[in-house]
């Protein structure tokens, strides 16, 4: 019987001890694979997708080339790891209590004071994504969210001001162009607008889209 028992206790004792490796391994496992995106991510944002090697990520997260090859099989494995860890760290506009907002005017300066506020925060990140977007393969699918969410802005901030036929198309295509990074950027750069002089601009182009005759003598 003591015999018995002693086995029992050794077979648990070998069972805790194998369980709290791999729970260990895991644990090492998980921290590899944060550091090795962590590494992609701020190469990303300082040298850009397209001159980011697997050899300067491994570098920067100080590991072998072997190790970011196990962890991430393929690029696109390992874009949508920066791009879950970018957007987990950088969470993008809500659109939702931009619907709330009755008036189309104030619904729309409340979005792009928000979206131009986010993008001034990720800058240089989305300029070198947005530079280097048709030659990384894996960029399309790591730059979804940020589609998602200005899609849906599109379609949250054209409602509301009447508009029918071409005077809609008219209005739908000035919201999207005021939505878009590069138009915030062309307004702000080297200090040519602030943030809420570009949200006003940018405003009073709808605005005007969405009058009907088109007619911009109103602002």
């Amino acid at each position: 019987m003591l015999v018995k028992v002693r086995c029992t206790l050794v077979v648990y004792e070998m069972s805790a001890k194998r369980k709290y490796e791999l729970k260990q391994r895991a644990a090492e496992m998980a921290e590899t694979r944060r550091r090795i995106t962590e590494a992609a991510v701020e190469l990303h944002g300082t040298l850009g997708p397209a001159r980011t090697t697997v050899s300067l990520v491994a570098e920067r997260a100080g590991v072998q080339r072997h190790t970011v090859y196990r962890h991430f099989p393929s690029e696109e494995e390992l874009y949508g790891a920066c791009s879950a860890h970018f957007y987990e760290a950088n969470p993008l506009p809500d659109p939702a209590p931009w619907r709330a907002i009755r008036d189309s005017g104030a619904r729309l300066e409340r979005a792009l004071d928000e979206i131009y506020a986010y993008y001034e925060r990720t800058e240089a990140m989305l300029a070198n994504v947005l530079r280097d977007f048709d030659f990384v393969g894996a960029l399309p699918s790591a730059t979804t969210p940020l589609r998602r969410c200005l899609d849906e802005a599109a379609n949250t901030l054209t409602s509301g001001w009447g508009a029918r036929g071409r005077q809609r198309r008219l209005l739908r295509a000035a919201v999207v162009h005021v939505l878009e990074f590069q138009t915030w950027r062309s307004l702000t750069a080297k200090g040519r607008l602030t943030r809420p002089e570009a949200v006003e601009l940018a405003t009073r182009l709808v605005a005007a889209a969405a009058a009907r005759g088109g007619s911009v003598a109103r602002f």
